[in-house]
């Protein structure tokens, strides 16, 4: 069967529109073989949003932005073109958001995988916006620059305030205790020296000192081993048996016990001692003056005398 030419160029021509449709849809990121749906919804300012800004779901781009329009209360409503494929909640949020500090804005589908009610053609979703970080950056820059200016106002101020202070007779005092700081300064440089100058000099006797102090020092560890070797416990233990038995022995005198403590503690003891003691000496004292009574030595056989108490008595009884 032959076409006529006609045909052919019917055919030709319809192609062509074909083409130019399919390309035109292309360029504009519309598949003709792919099932779309329009979805919508509203934000307050949409700054930097623009037309064919893709649409994504963690990251993988399923549809972009088709038109913005302003409303009766001037809110842009965004109407979104994505793939048909993905069922979408109807409580998912499109959130508007920077991916680049230089870039423009995307919007990001956050769904929700509870809700199993899916969104149609012409549908609405919420909205929310997510600051980039230069609008982040310029948000913290506020408070910041409000700090900083009223940082400047205090120092303003206190310069101010010290410029007041130091007046002409402050200031020369200022130069003068500046000029004092700095001559302490030059003689405590110059005692530094001194010192070091002194301390080479004597740089031989202090390491004789040092060395005799290292000497001294083993002495001390060698006399503090001697005394730990002389079993001072053993010494103590035996010193505090003898301070023991020294107490008891004290503690008998005190309770009467014994020669000694009878002898401290018994009156009638005491008062015997006290009368042997007279009774001796005056017996003592009658063999001083009358000898003969006691010792008598006769060669011709004389008589003894009589005893005669002495008058003068040194002792009373």
């Amino acid at each position: 069967m032959k076409l006529s030419r006609e045909i052919k160029t019917a055919i030709l021509v319809i192609s062509a529109i074909l083409l130019f449709i399919w390309g035109y849809s292309f360029l504009k990121g519309r598949d003709l073989f792919t099932n779309y749906k329009t979805i919508y919804v509203i934000y307050d300012n949409v700054e930097g949003l623009a037309t064919s800004s893709p649409v994504t779901i963690n990251g993988k781009t399923i549809g972009k932005v088709n038109s913005i329009n302003l409303n009766e209360k001037f809110k842009s409503i965004v109407e979104m073109q994505i793939d048909g494929d993905y069922k979408i909640a109807k409580s998912s949020i499109a959130e508007l958001y920077a991916p680049s500090p230089i870039g423009g804005k995307q919007l990001a589908i956050i769904p929700n995988l509870n809700d199993n009610n899916l969104i149609e053609n012409g549908d609405y979703l919420k909205s929310s916006s997510k600051l980039g970080l230069t609008d982040e950056l310029a948000s913290q820059l506020v408070p910041l620059k409000a700090k900083i200016e009223m940082l400047l106002d205090n120092a303003n101020t206190m310069l101010v305030n010290v410029n007041q202070v130091l007046d002409v007779k402050s200031k020369e005092n200022l130069r003068a205790s500046l000029a004092n700081l700095n001559e302490v300064l030059l003689e405590f440089k110059g005692a530094s020296k001194s010192v070091n100058t002194m301390l080479a000099d004597n740089k031989s006797k202090i390491g004789n000192t040092m060395t005799n102090f290292e000497k001294t020092s083993a002495n001390f560890s060698k006399v503090s081993d001697s005394l730990a070797k002389l079993e001072l416990g053993k010494t103590v233990k035996n010193l505090e048996k003898t301070l023991v038995t020294v107490d008891k022995l004290m503690s008998d005198i005190q309770s009467g016990k014994g020669t000694m403590g009878k002898l401290i503690k018994d009156e009638t003891m005491y008062n015997s001692f006290t009368k042997t003691s007279k009774e001796l000496e005056l017996l003592l004292q009658d063999l001083r003056l009358y000898p003969t009574r006691y010792v008598n030595v006769s060669l011709f056989g004389k008589k003894n005398k009589p005893y005669v108490q002495p008058v003068n008595d040194t002792i009373k009884k």
